[in-house]
């Protein structure tokens, strides 16, 4: 009971530390992230010595290889940043996962739940950006919808709504409804590709001069001098080296500003998602 109140306190803790920060700065530091996986496992490397129980460590190791494995894709796919990878990874170590699913772990009913509140977060986040922005998003959903691209979606669209209500006159009820089903996520997936790309384009990318740069920045276009790549895209998130670099080319006078795509802080819905899993559990369960 005792090492439950602990871990679960302690990863409140960092989960309010590093939404605070990720909010401010747009950033979670390495020592927060690094600290949780280190006092995860370490506690738990303590209890399993005193109660002579190897279970303790163990399922903090196992919570830790979970979380990093799933932090390591949603950051090579482009949907977090490292810093959000690595708190999550303090959350695994903390938690810990048992392989045991009766009763149903923790761990993987905060996961369920993050991934529900992650949804609504960067939803509500979006929101939030265009009330923000509202008049350099219009201009740029305005560009993106006068797009020769988002014409031919048009079209197609406009299209298949044809057809759809044409078949309300020949189909079965049952299959009209799943066609109507199946034309309005469509159509909802081609709106929001253009939403995303407007709010990315109004509200997200930032110029920066070289020194305001920090490990980890998104960098939007490929950056070159004189013929010899430095960072971009492709890097995930630019390294100090590279920064270093600018910094010098920067105080010759050489290079000005530095386009970074700023995400979504979403540490937030990391620690909404802890809250609701530990009032209610997984949520998923209330509706079945």
């Amino acid at each position: 009971m005792v090492y439950s109140f602990v871990l679960l306190g302690l990863t409140f803790i960092g989960l309010l530390a590093g939404s605070i920060t990720d909010l401010r700065t747009r950033e979670v530091p390495d020592w927060l992230s690094y600290g949780m996986m280190a006092a995860g496992v370490g506690l738990s490397l303590l209890f399993s010595v005193l109660y002579l129980d190897y279970s303790f460590v163990a399922h903090s190791l196992f919570g830790l290889l979970v979380m990093f494995l799933f932090g390591l894709l949603m950051f090579y796919s482009g949907q977090w940043g490292g810093g959000d990878s690595k708190i999550l990874m303090g959350v695994g170590a903390l938690v810990g996962l048992s392989w045991n699913l009766v009763p149903f772990p923790f761990l993987l009913a905060f996961f369920v739940n993050m991934l529900l509140m992650g949804a609504l977060y960067g939803v509500g986040w979006s929101i939030f950006l265009v009330f923000t922005h509202y008049s350099a998003f219009r201009k740029s959903f305005r560009m993106f919808m006068n797009h020769q691209v988002a014409q031919h979606i048009k079209k197609v669209v406009m299209g298949a709504g044809v057809m759809v209500v044409i078949s309300f006159l020949f189909v079965d009820r049952l299959i009209w409804y799943l066609f109507l089903g199946v034309y309005l996520v469509f159509l909802l997936i081609s709106f929001l590709g253009v939403f995303l790309k407007a709010i990315e384009k109004s509200c997200m990318l930032r110029s920066v001069k070289p020194t305001q740069l920090t490990e980890g920045d998104w960098i939007v276009k490929d950056v070159s001098y004189q013929g010899k790549y430095i960072c971009g895209p492709k890097d995930l998130g630019i390294e100090k080296k590279a920064i270093n670099r600018l910094v010098a080319l920067y105080k010759q006078g050489k290079i000005n500003q530095i386009v970074i795509k700023e995400g979504i802080p979403f540490v937030p819905s990391f620690l909404l998602a802890f809250v609701v899993t530990l009032f209610f559990g997984n949520v998923f369960f209330l509706f079945i």
